[in-house]
């Protein structure tokens, strides 16, 4: 297992190859469906994002309420493919990398390597074990989509492998 302090820089993405598991450590955003479609109308807009997305990592979820001692409650990963239509967008302005579920669009995995990003795949149905990797939790954009909005995460060994490496290897 790799161990790795966010943010993410091109040097540690270059060394990152498919299939390695990974333990993130650091500040990362959420992101579902409504604030992804939110942040492609405001690029296509031309208006200023609500998060600067340059150096960061969104991973695709959306916390369930806690439970009395958590900071969150499961928080598992939604499929990724869901969000595609909007990635190559939010990769050309930073966005290092991504967290989901499942294979990804062919036009991702050009993205991915144009931007020198990475896909890393979350475990499906492990919400419960990642809500305990979750140290801190705030709502910092479009608070109106409740479980939906746009969330600061501090996170530690938070345990991904890489699905997609900046090269374009797959272990899909």
């Amino acid at each position: 297992m790799k161990n790795i302090n966010l943010p993410l820089t091109e040097d540690i993405i270059k060394t990152l190859k498919a299939g390695d598991q990974v333990f993130l450590n650091g500040e990362i955003l959420t992101a579902r469906d409504a604030a992804h479609k939110r942040l492609f109308d405001c690029i296509q807009k031309k208006q200023p994002l609500p998060v600067d997305l340059k150096n960061q990592v969104v991973y695709y979820t959306g916390a369930c309420h806690a439970k009395k001692g958590f900071v969150v409650g499961s928080i598992g990963p939604t499929t990724s493919s869901r969000m595609d239509e909007y990635t190559p967008a939010l990769l050309s302005l930073g966005l290092t990398a991504t967290i989901g579920k499942g294979d990804r669009s062919p036009f991702i995995y050009e993205a991915i390597k144009k931007y020198r990003a990475v896909y890393f795949a979350a475990i499906g149905g492990a919400g419960a074990l990642y809500s305990k990797c979750v140290k801190s939790a705030k709502a910092i954009a479009y608070e109106d989509l409740g479980a939906e909005c746009i969330m600061r995460l501090n996170i530690e060994n938070f345990p991904v492998i890489v699905a997609i490496d900046c090269f374009s290897n797959s272990i899909y």
